[in-house]
């Protein structure tokens, strides 16, 4: 129902601003404790560590739970988060409560899409999907950047704040309009597990890895790329979030209608950013126009990288939708963990201007995966030729 998908998308605009909301107040939080960019980055890069190391069993573990009441607790821990981070703590304990919700996160996730899809058929699955994902648009577009401007008016905390704000009316929403939702049967734990024998599973989920590893690597230090490699203040750094996200919007719905006539293709032909992107801003050089042109790809092909990778994690074993997704969530977390790794070394060692090269080398991995995937596929489905016995 599409109701449905659309509160898991107001949840995921939640869930989005709390683990990306810190992108463009690094520089800050960097300023603040007194540490390097790259330590800062551990509050992104931790976060999605954890998320990639317990989120499969997670949502094992919690498949046989109502499902508003995961989405209730994975909220409510999230909420919980922004209200301590607000308060400036120490920096170990900004550390602590940022990892805390993670564990939940691909457990909503995977929810969230489960339950937008339930009850409907398989010609509209990928598009309600894509309405639950939009939320990761939506949220670069809205709290994303208006936290980052309020922060670089005000103070680095406000984007904390906004976060609360987020997480109470997703809270509500999910509260108030959702019904119970009891899990009637539920799948064993060996049958889910099958999926982690078949090859083209496994080589779609390291496309993913791939993927995700190759946008963050940049995207990470998105605030501090555009600050020390472009030459731009903190408030031409929220609206260029802004624009990035304005473009991730109609990329996202682009994409899931592109999804539902090809996975392998539309999947590819995103991933062609972290190729074309190097390029684009290394030749854009300090010229503004150049730049907001390059942003504004940068955001089209980027944008709907989730549900690209999940989408297509999940065509090679459709009836596992939750399993499938949970672990589509944790090695595209555990993507960013690298690449958040990768690129704060990088800014370290060379400087910023060289991080999207990173990105470069892992999606030419990526594409690799796409292109072994493919063949395995029809190499699949080749027919088998009967020699007649004389």
């Amino acid at each position: 129902m599409k109701k449905y998908a659309y509160i898991g998308c107001l949840g995921f605009i939640a869930v989005i601003t709390t683990e990306f909301g810190v992108i463009g107040i690094l520089p800050q939080i960097a300023e603040h404790y007194q540490i390097g960019i790259d330590k800062a980055g551990w509050l992104l890069s931790a976060f999605a560590l954890i998320i990639a190391l317990t989120g499969p069993f997670m949502t094992l573990f919690m498949s046989g739970f109502d499902r508003k009441k995961v989405m209730l607790a994975a909220i409510a821990i999230f909420l919980f988060t922004a209200v301590v981070s607000a308060m400036s703590p120490p920096f170990w304990l900004l550390m602590l409560v940022r990892i805390l919700p993670a564990f939940l996160q691909p457990v909503y996730i995977a929810t969230a899409l489960s339950v937008a899809v339930s009850g409907s058929d398989k010609k509209e699955a990928n598009g309600l999907m894509g309405i639950v994902f939009m939320g990761v648009a939506l949220a670069m577009v809205t709290t994303v950047p208006f936290a980052t401007w309020l922060a670089s008016l005000w103070i680095w905390e406000s984007s904390f704040i906004i976060q609360g704000v987020v997480n109470t009316i997703a809270l509500a929403a999910i509260y108030f309009l959702l019904p119970a939702m009891p899990v009637k049967e539920k799948k064993s734990y060996k049958s889910q597990l099958t999926i982690l024998t078949k090859p083209t599973f496994i080589i779609s989920t390291a496309m993913n890895f791939f993927m995700i590893t190759a946008w963050f690597s940049t995207y990470s230090y998105f605030a501090d790329y555009l600050n020390k490699a472009k030459g731009m203040d903190g408030t031409m750094v929220s609206y260029m979030l802004f624009l990035f996200g304005i473009i991730g919007v109609f990329a996202n719905w682009i994409a899931g209608k592109m999804l539902s006539w090809n996975v392998a293709k539309t999947t590819a032909l995103f991933l062609s950013g972290t190729v074309i992107m190097p390029f684009l801003l290394y030749f854009s050089g300090d010229s503004l126009p150049a730049n907001i042109i390059s942003i504004a790809v940068w955001g089209f092909l980027y944008s709907p990288s989730f549900q690209n990778a999940s989408t297509y994690m999940i065509s090679s074993v459709p009836k596992s939708l939750e399993f499938a997704n949970s672990l589509a969530t944790s090695f595209g977390n555990l993507g960013v963990t690298l690449g958040t790794t990768l690129g704060g070394w990088m800014i370290v060692a060379k400087g910023a201007a060289y991080n999207p090269w990173i990105g470069l080398v892992f999606g030419l991995l990526a594409f690799m995966m796409i292109v072994w995937r493919s063949f395995l596929e029809k190499k699949t489905e080749k027919p088998n030729i009967v020699i007649p016995y004389h």
